[in-house]
């Protein structure tokens, strides 16, 4: 039996109760969500852009679900530690799927609020958004529809230039397995420019968490938008997280993703260039110890003439660790003038750790600069003898190497302060600690 059957039983048992606890316009496309999945086959870990994950695997568990949308009771303080002073005005937390905030919902230009509420309170906005980059033909797209019925939702409005970056904290806290189903919709209008941090935490280690999330992002003309998500979990947490992004004429967008302690994880990144001239920095990394996993996918699709878009992505696995990168740039027949740049590079520390990576070019004209690479090895020895002979342990030189390593992606960060206490932070995560975020005070770094 499929794990989908268990979801699909869920909504058809209890569809009223679903459609009750959200909106009207997030209901809407839940029966197309319903045909798509009954049809659907998920992919097994070894299968194309899976190799070392298992969404069949994932989803099979018996996770709860909080239709009911039963309060559950969570102390923020005791999971997030790291607030930034400087985004406290503008902090939004969903606790588990549930959306909260310390932040006023409308306010100069920008809407920051519930998605539930959102859908509720400006149709005309989420209808001609809502769903409109996200394709049900994914299965993590079609199962999230299916069943979130609240989220993220944030709107500035055209020329509207936030001062300030933007904060969401996402929140796992519950007695039992539970899965938490969420969307965000993210929309920047022309001429505007935001700055948006998610953190990721999970408040008790000792249960089996999932998340699942679709991200959409558009970004209109000579608009500016970062996005940065940093996930902070536990061992026995599982994310499910598929990011769509559409950029118009003129935008600049920059997306890094950092994963410094997680269970099983896949991202997805689908990204479009609909406008010219736009350019697109797509960034990643990744500490995999232990038994974690860590599946990433990216396509970036240049649609139209004179768009950029770099790609750089590392990561490291130690123990009986894995990651997996596959990523994609495809190139219009009418995109000319196109410069793509993708690069993956990873660091092995043991024989049983395995990375595997699969870059990829789809090029439909010949006006373009085009270029790919991947590397897979181990700590340079020659680097670690000289910073022994230079009086270093072995440890504490290869914990300085792994650290020059992930240096350029985190540096891509536009938040300066936040940017220096990252560097701490995959500092105190190669140097062991258990939870880097947890034990640090990122809030008195970022004023």
């Amino acid at each position: 039996m499929s794990a989908l059957n268990q979801y699909l039983e869920l909504y058809s048992q209890h569809r009223e109760l679903v459609d009750s606890n959200s909106a009207r316009l997030l209901n809407a496309l839940r029966p197309a969500a319903y045909n798509m999945l009954k049809g659907m086959t998920l992919p097994k870990g070894g299968s194309d852009n899976y190799e070392n994950c298992d969404l069949e695997e994932m989803l099979a568990p018996d996770y709860g679900i909080n239709i009911a949308n039963v309060p559950i009771d969570v102390n923020p303080a005791a999971t997030f530690s790291c607030d930034v002073p400087t985004l406290s005005r503008s902090l939004s937390m969903l606790i588990n799927d549930t959306y909260t905030s310390t932040s006023t919902a409308e306010e100069n230009g920008v809407v920051v609020c519930s998605l539930r509420e959102a859908a509720r309170n400006y149709p005309e906005i989420v209808s001609t958004y809502y769903s409109k980059a996200a394709q049900l033909s994914n299965p993590v797209v079609a199962l999230d529809t299916l069943l979130a019925q609240d989220g993220y939702f944030l709107y500035v409005k055209r020329g509207t230039r936030l001062g300030h970056p933007l904060q969401l904290v996402n929140i796992l806290e519950n007695g039992q397995p539970l899965m938490a189903v969420r969307r965000l919709l993210i929309i920047i209008e022309d001429e505007a420019e935001a700055r948006l941090l998610v953190c990721d935490h999970t408040q008790n280690p000792e249960i089996d968490f999932l998340s699942l999330e679709t991200v959409e992002i558009f970004v209109g003309k000579n608009a500016i938008f970062d996005y940065y998500s940093l996930e902070e979990s536990s061992q026995k947490t599982n994310r499910i997280s598929s990011l769509y992004l559409t950029q118009q004429e003129g935008s600049n967008v920059t997306i890094d993703g950092l994963t410094l302690f997680n269970g099983t994880t896949r991202n997805e990144y689908f990204c479009r260039f609909e406008g010219e001239n736009a350019l697109l920095n797509l960034y990643g990394l990744a500490i995999e110890d232990e038994k974690r996993r860590l599946s990433t996918y990216t396509k970036i699709s240049h649609l139209k003439p004179h768009c950029k878009s770099e790609e750089l992505f590392k990561y490291t696995a130690d123990d009986n660790a894995s990651a997996s990168f596959t990523g994609r740039i495809y190139v219009d027949y009418g995109a000319v003038g196109t410069e793509a740049y993708q690069a993956n590079r990873n660091i092995v520390g043991s024989d049983t750790a395995s990375v595997t990576s699969r870059p990829e070019l789809e090029i439909y004209n010949d006006d373009v600069k085009c270029s790919h690479g991947c590397a897979i090895g181990r700590l340079d020895q020659m680097q670690l003898f000289y910073m022994r002979t230079r009086g270093l342990s072995e440890d504490t030189a290869r914990l300085l190497l792994k650290q020059a390593f992930m240096s350029d992606v985190i540096d891509k960060i536009g938040i300066p302060k936040l940017r220096d206490k990252l560097h701490m932070m995959v500092e105190r995560r190669f140097a062991g600690e258990r939870s880097a975020c947890r034990n640090c005070n990122l809030g008195k770094c970022a004023k």
